[in-house]
């Protein structure tokens, strides 16, 4: 039984268009020279195809087009603001809306005194998540200078502290959706070393055979392509139902389980690829670090990580056992 089932062939599509999108306008040497900075042209280049309404409520497009899009995105390793703009266009409106939309107004979304993107952006949002894993969110304001500080992905992030002002609305959601494109590009992201490295294990030669010819090569790799068809469709299974079905209890256990399915298979990918390529996977100018980078940074980065484990525990009903 698959996990997506029910999954639209016109989303492929979508994928594919946006993979074309990618290959032209985002090659490898694109994303490694983005380090440090957000490179504006191409970014409203992507917005300017439309592909973030989907995450605006109400939109005629919905869950299940956002993670087709974030499939391509994360295949690519496209670099931006994704996922603090998906969070945006949940909970902002009016002319604020519009600017995210068109790629001329930058969306940093903080937890804590960490700003991502803070340094590029024109638009605050401070979230907090609770132990029931409810999030709430305030449009903000800087207090003071932000320090800039370097991240492992090669986003350009900042610290200091926001102020609060108005509480926006339906951030529970837009966590759910950003959460999802998260889970999708990190998964598809992973599925690209995963497909890296194969092709090296192919045509790299040792001992006289070529290397995927190697239990040892072979058999890992295997197990990361399992890993990545498991996340795939945990990922597409909880855009399908929160399509359907809305932010429900059951909706929740889905998505907190395609998130940690996501991050579990990327950062395997990132393990395996780099086992598999030896030095040349750590270079700057090799075939995986420009893509482990931001997989790592992401993974490590994200807050909410509790609460998404709590959650399948409740869904699954092993919450409140006996010992």
């Amino acid at each position: 039984m698959r996990l997506d089932a029910g999954w639209d062939e016109d989303f492929g599509i979508l994928a594919e268009t946006l993979a074309g999108f990618c290959s032209e306008h985002c090659p490898d040497e694109a994303v490694r020279q983005s380090v440090g900075a957000l490179p504006r042209d191409l970014w409203k280049s992507l917005a300017g195809l439309g592909i973030f309404a989907a995450a605006v409520p109400g939109d005629d497009s919905g869950p299940a087009e956002l993670v087709a899009a974030m499939e391509a995105l994360g295949y690519a390793a496209f670099p931006g603001p994704i996922f603090e703009t998906v969070f945006g266009c949940g909970v902002l409106a009016g002319d604020e809306l519009e600017r995210v939309l068109s790629g001329e107004s930058i969306v940093s979304v903080a937890m804590g005194p960490w700003i991502p993107w803070g340094p590029e952006a024109e638009i605050f949002i401070d979230c907090e998540i609770a132990a029931s894993g409810a999030v709430s969110a305030w449009r903000s304001s800087p207090i003071g200078v932000l320090e800039a500080v370097q991240t492992l992905g090669g986003e350009p992030w900042a610290r200091g502290a926001l102020e609060h002002g108005e509480e926006l609305p339906s951030a529970d959601l837009a966590a759910a959706k950003a959460d999802l494109a998260r889970a999708a590009y990190l998964a598809a992201a992973g599925r690209r070393l995963l497909d890296a490295a194969s092709e090296h294990a192919r045509t790299r030669r040792q001992f006289g055979k070529a290397i995927g010819e190697f239990q040892a090569v072979a058999h890992p790799l295997a197990n990361v392509y399992m890993q990545w068809v498991g996340a795939r469709g945990l990922v597409r299974r909880a855009a399908l139902m929160l399509g359907d079905r809305g932010l429900d209890e059951a909706t929740r256990g889905a998505i907190a389980m395609a998130r940690l399915s996501a991050e579990a298979a990327s950062l395997e990918a990132v393990q395996t690829g780099h086992q598999v390529f030896g030095a040349i996977g750590i270079t700057l100018e090799g075939p995986a670090f420009h893509v482990s980078r931001r997989i790592r940074h992401r993974v490590s980065a994200s807050v909410g990580g509790r609460a998404a484990r709590e959650t399948v525990v409740r869904a699954l009903g092993l919450e409140g056992g006996e010992e």
